[in-house]
């Protein structure tokens, strides 16, 4: 094969439009800044530096005044072991003692600040999304919203920082990234007119239609109460007892049915504000918006078997997936958009009631319209002090952005601020550097737990002389936040809901016509693999009459209400369209007898054309010697399938000296090649991978069981053509064509 450095320009892919090229050197590094010795290092030095692909929080005072300082002013100092109080320690490994086999001494003041502070680590977890990564980056509006907002952040060119936190709803902070489950979506907006957060999930509508029944539902979804089992999952009995009793949840039950409930990335996820806010222009008109987070990468999934194997080989693929991406410079983009309706009295489009946070408005009557890219490009510096601190709330708005009477939301204006005074011991969790705002603040709160701002002055009240009057109220002409101005019809106080809320399936009806035929298969898949783990027949049962009332094609009994006919909405489908293959993981499957100058090229290349590239090789460290080594990011005994979108196999791969049932169950069995690169090979061959080979390296693939004239197998030609018909595939994220039609 031809050397790839060698190769024609033409013949290679490009980088992105404004990133940079990268270096092979730069794919992934270690833990940490430094190589390690093997030897404890005795010489004292300053503590390390954050990663150069680390951010923290901006060194605002906690009331929002700009420091000034570093960011070293966040870090640790010093070379030398302290107390907490600064005093240096000589030894941290022995407790104070009566001779060196007597009682520990309780003046052992070290000891017991040590413990004490280590007993106190923890925080309570969240109740919901306690299971989150996060990552720092910047939004960039594109200023054609100015027509229905006065937003500030959304003007053409203003630079916004953000903070984003993702996350399963379920699962306790120790539960798999992969499960079945809807994600979180949360945006931070630090803007110069205060915090916005846009706190929504992957799932544009919810599981019900008034906040009263939230701990209904969590109840219900929640590991069963007798014996905590089982965790971040919704196949069980409790579960489906519910949404099958509350008919309200069968739209969203649907969609995290769906492939939508097991994203491939968080890169690669679609985030909604889920209720309709109102929005309100300089002149006070207001308008109706749904908010949308559109990803550049487009919106794929994980098949179900690829999510079970990622759940026991790594639970922490998603945030892996998002850190590496972001170290490697391959940043995550989405673009943030708006549908908007007018603000009638009777708050419907179309006939769809736009209160009810269990539908959805097709984007074939409304079109999204995109006002603002969002780039991640740095990962926290300390996960606790910034992805578990932070603190969302949808209440946290500014001018040109109001809430509307969804009672979903209306619950959560109460129960966000409820929840963050709880969790993080007190009303002063917005002084928390991570949740610090950019913009000035002179509140009048005062004291309280950790209290961290040193006020001066006497007058925590207004109006006031002491103080010289200040803070005085803004005017007209300063920019405050004014509440629109909406007329509260007048009627009896009730507890019952509007009769438009009362349609729990036409919706539903909607996303299933919208389906393509794999996608189809998925969702009777994932309601067969669900209801299943379900031990009463009642519950099973139930499950089956709710699904006869979304579509009469369904393997169901009668339904037993009417069956609307409605449009389907192509947008709501994954399938049938291309995106940029930029971020896309590639795995080259190698060995110590390949041409590693090649290998080193075609990493090179892709690379340059913003993909990921990981080295898969016998074992960890580095192929060849000299100048010409090649870093491993994988060997044969860590890789599997579901973490690449692509696999190219550039060598012989030859058995590992470690390739023997007795050290690794999956290396049992004869043959030439490395049966775990043969496991790895079949496995993405049925999920519908790209696969690609280098001349001379096809019969792995045909160890492998995988015909090489098959769809979406790559194999002779230069490495040139056979890198671009590769990049082409990556476009489908999958080769749909390998999938059985439906029976």
């Amino acid at each position: 094969m031809q050397d790839r450095n060698d190769m024609p320009d033409e013949g290679k892919p490009t980088a992105p439009q404004g990133q940079e090229a990268r270096s092979a050197g730069d794919v992934l590094s270690g833990p940490g800044v430094d190589n390690p010795s093997v030897a404890e290092p005795t010489e004292p030095r300053e503590p390390a530096p954050a990663k150069p692909d680390q951010e923290a929080p901006a060194t605002v005072s906690p009331t929002g005044r700009p420091s000034g300082a570093g960011p070293e002013l966040r870090e640790q100092d010093g070379e030398w072991l302290t107390t907490a109080q600064g005093n240096r320690l000589y030894d941290t490994d022995h407790s104070l003692k009566s001779g060196a086999r007597g009682p520990v001494l309780l003046q052992d003041h070290h000891l017991r600040e040590k413990i004490t502070h280590f007993d106190h680590e923890r925080i309570p977890e969240r109740v919901v999304h306690a299971r989150g990564a996060a990552a720092h980056g910047v939004f960039e509006g594109y200023g054609n919203a100015s027509e229905v907002t006065q937003a500030g952040f959304l003007k053409a060119g203003v630079e916004t920082p953000v903070f984003v936190r993702f996350s399963t709803v379920l699962g306790s902070r120790g539960s798999a990234d992969t499960v079945r489950d809807t994600r979180g979506f949360a945006t931070k907006f630090y803007t110069d007119e205060g915090t916005f957060d846009l706190v929504g999930n992957n799932i544009p509508v919810f599981f019900i239609q008034d906040a009263i029944k939230f701990p209904d539902v969590i109840h219900a979804g929640k590991p069963q109460p007798d014996r905590e089992i089982p965790q971040a999952q919704s196949a069980h009995d409790t579960f489906w007892d519910f949404v099958t009793l509350h008919t309200e949840a069968t739209h969203h039950t649907l969609w995290n049915m769906s492939d939508r409930g097991l994203p491939r990335s968080f890169r690669m996820m679609e985030g909604f504000g889920i209720h309709t806010f109102r929005l309100v222009n300089a002149e006070g008109g207001t308008t109706l918006a749904k908010f949308h987070w559109k990803p550049k990468l487009g919106v794929h999934s994980l098949l179900w078997e690829e999510a079970q194997l990622l759940g026991g080989l790594d639970p922490d693929f998603h945030r892996r997936d998002l850190a590496d991406a972001i170290e490697a410079g391959a940043f995550p983009q989405w673009e943030l958009g708006i549908q908007t309706f007018p603000d009638t009295p009777d708050q419907t489009f179309e006939g769809i009631d736009l209160l009810d946070p269990t539908n959805l408005v097709p984007e074939e009557l409304a079109p999204v319209q995109p006002i603002g890219l969002l780039t991640l490009n740095a990962n926290p510096t300390n996960y606790f002090a910034e992805t578990e601190q932070v603190a969302f709330h949808p209440g946290h708005l500014v001018p040109g952005i109001d809430v509307t009477d969804d009672p979903l939301l209306t619950g959560r204006l109460f129960s966000y601020l409820d929840t963050q005074i709880s969790r993080l011991g007190g009303p002063n969790f917005a002084q928390i550097p991570i949740n610090r705002t950019h913009a000035p603040v002179n509140d009048m709160l005062r004291d309280g737990m950790h209290q961290t701002a040193v006020h001066a002055g006497v007058a925590a009240y207004r109006p006031n002389s002491l103080d010289g009057g200040c803070p005085f109220l803004a005017g007209a002409d300063d920019n405050p936040y004014v509440e629109a101005p909406v007329t509260v019809p007048e009627a009896s106080k009730v507890r019952e809901a509007p009769e438009t809320f009362a349609d729990h399936f036409t919706q539903p009806r909607r996303f299933w016509r919208s389906m393509s035929p794999v996608e189809r298969e998925h969702i009777v898949a994932a309601y067969t693999f669900e209801l299943g783990k379900c031990y009463e027949q009642a519950i099973k049962e139930r499950g089956l009459q709710v699904l006869a009332n979304i579509d009469p094609d369904l393997p169901a009994p009668e339904p037993t209400v009417p069956i609307e006919d409605v449009d389907p909405s192509p947008a709501l489908s994954q399938l049938g369209d291309s995106w940029p293959p930029e971020g896309r993981v590639v795995g080259i499957v190698t060995d110590a007898d390949a041409d590693l100058d090649a290998v080193r090229g075609v990493q090179q290349d892709l690379l340059s054309a913003g993909l990921v590239p990981l080295i898969v090789a016998p074992t960890g460290g580095t192929l060849g010697d000299g100048d010409g080594t090649v870093d491993v990011q994988r060997s044969y005994a860590t890789a599997r399938s579901p973490e690449f979108d692509a696999l190219l196999v550039a060598g012989s791969v030859a058995r590992g000296d470690d390739a023997y049932g007795a050290r690794d169950a999956r290396a049992a069995g004869d043959g030439a090649a490395d049966p775990r690169v043969v496991l790895m090979l079949d496995e993405a061959f049925r999920h519908g991978k790209a696969l690609s080979a280098w001349p001379g390296a096809e019969e792995a693939l045909r160890t492998a069981g995988i015909p090489v004239d098959a769809p979406g197998v790559v194999t002779g030609g230069s490495g040139a053509e056979i890198l671009d018909e590769l990049t082409t595939l990556l476009t489908e994220h999958r080769v749909w064509d390998r999938f059985p039609p439906a029976q």
